[in-house]
């Protein structure tokens, strides 16, 4: 069917039978004659000039070149080469005609392409310069950041038997190729035993190495082969701005590696630590999206380098609603040295406990009120006094802060915030309000005590 369309719209559209009139508007039309060559080359197509068939068609029709015809639509010219004098060139004819026909739909459907893709353009995926740049950045970091799962001991109520419950799970990254990860002291808070997957699924027993709750960073250690390990690039939070566009990657809700982009929506910020309240100052706010699991996990900028700890979000629901906070890595860089070194933080202390800053608003001043001064601490050892009950049971105020080497003292924030700029050994000026008198004391700072 293809083939005979084929042939009647060739015929159709030649120049020669369009242009001729009507055989019922001149019915005495004289006889004229016709190249048979000339109407076989309009059915030629370039893909069939090797066919042998057409090449024998050629060679007859040189030799018969005029026919004559007395209508000019092909069934009456197909009636008139049926009715020549000689059958046998007549047959021939026709033979050769319905050979060409074949040949040329044979020729067009192997020559053509599939008639549905022929409509289906496909392109090659082309991405933009930062999609490629946000790619290559998850690509180049995913090997460094592992899925921590923490493991709580129980035991059966009937049986008595112990086991391991996953009770929580978080994000981390590998600092470096001795096998030391670093993720938040809340993922790992209460946990009996710690299990680090690496991003090909390899899985390895982890030790803790040591932990700062009151910066809420810990450093684990695992018995991997170097080869699979991949340190994360360090990068400084000194220089950030405003608008800087951020990353996180991480493991939100147990799911595989997922990466979020924002930017950075404010600096300096001041968090409360989870496990002792003290606060966190100089943190990064950024409005990618963090949520449970990515704790732990890694905030990176632009080049792909580290710039912080993806720590904890403001939200009411518990998922992200915009407002994430993340620990800046100047602050992680020298907690984890000393953490790596000496398995510990030490952190300067007054070695006081103070009352809750409401407390102190209600008295109508502004500082810090001692709660207790331990007499083995340095503060006791100053002198500095606690708040007491006397014998018939009335409270009596103690010292109440009021400035730190002359940097005034309104609550525990600011106390904490003066603390952490000095070191351990150094000898601070306290002044303090004791009833209605003002005192200056100098106090030796010394180091945290040890904690399990």
């Amino acid at each position: 069917m293809a083939a005979s369309s084929l042939i009647s719209t060739n015929f159709r559209s030649s120049p020669t039978f369009s242009s001729l009139p009507s055989f019922s508007r001149f019915p005495n039309r004289k006889l004229i004659t016709f190249p048979l060559s000339k109407s076989i080359s309009l059915h030629k197509s370039p893909s069939s000039t090797s066919s042998p068939i057409l090449s024998l068609l050629h060679h007859k029709t040189q030799k018969r070149s005029l026919i004559p015809y007395k209508t000019y639509c092909p069934p009456c010219l197909h009636k008139l080469l049926l009715t020549t004098k000689n059958p046998f060139s007549t047959a021939l004819d026709s033979l050769l005609i319905l050979c060409t026909s074949v040949a040329l739909a044979l020729s067009l459907f192997i020559a053509d392409v599939d008639p549905a893709s022929a409509f289906v353009v496909t392109p090659p995926r082309k991405l933009q310069s930062d999609e490629l740049a946000t790619v290559q950045l998850f690509q180049e970091n995913t090997p460094s950041v592992v899925y921590i799962t923490n493991l709580a001991a129980r035991q059966d109520a009937f049986t008595l038997d112990v086991f391991e419950v996953p009770q929580g799970s978080g994000s981390g990254f590998v600092w470096d190729k001795d096998g030391h990860v670093v993720t938040n002291y809340h993922v790992i808070r209460g946990a009996s035993d710690l299990r680090v997957t690496l991003a090909d699924q390899s899985t390895f027993d982890a030790k803790v190495v040591g932990f700062d709750q009151d910066k809420d960073v810990a450093v684990l250690h695992v018995d991997a082969p170097k080869d699979k390990l991949r340190p994360i690039p360090i990068g400084v939070s000194a220089d950030l701005l405003v608008g800087q566009k951020v990353f996180a990657i991480g493991n939100p809700f147990g799911l595989d590696h997922t990466l979020t982009t924002g930017v950075i929506s404010g600096l300096r910020r001041e968090i409360s630590s989870a496990a002792t309240g003290r606060p966190i100052q100089d943190v990064i706010q950024t409005d990618a999206a963090i949520n449970p699991g990515n704790s732990g996990g890694p905030l990176l900028d632009s080049t792909g380098s580290l710039i912080g700890i993806n720590t904890a979000i403001y939200s009411p629901s518990g998922a992200s609603s915009g407002v994430g906070f993340s620990i800046p890595v100047d602050t992680v860089n020298g907690i984890v040295d000393q953490l790596v070194r000496f398995g510990k933080v030490t952190r300067p202390v007054l070695g006081i406990k103070f009352a809750p800053d409401q407390s102190v608003e209600q008295l109508g001043v502004s500082g810090v009120l001692v709660l207790d001064a331990p007499a083995n601490g340095p503060a006791g050892k100053a002198g500095l006094l606690p708040t007491k009950r006397d014998a018939y049971g009335r409270l009596i105020l103690g010292d109440i802060i009021t400035s730190v080497n002359g940097k005034k003292v309104s609550n525990g924030s600011d106390l904490y915030r003066i603390l952490d700029q000095c070191k351990v050994g150094d000898k601070v000026t306290v002044e303090v309000l004791r009833g209605d008198q003002k005192e200056k004391i100098p106090v030796v700072l010394e180091p945290k005590a040890d904690e399990t």
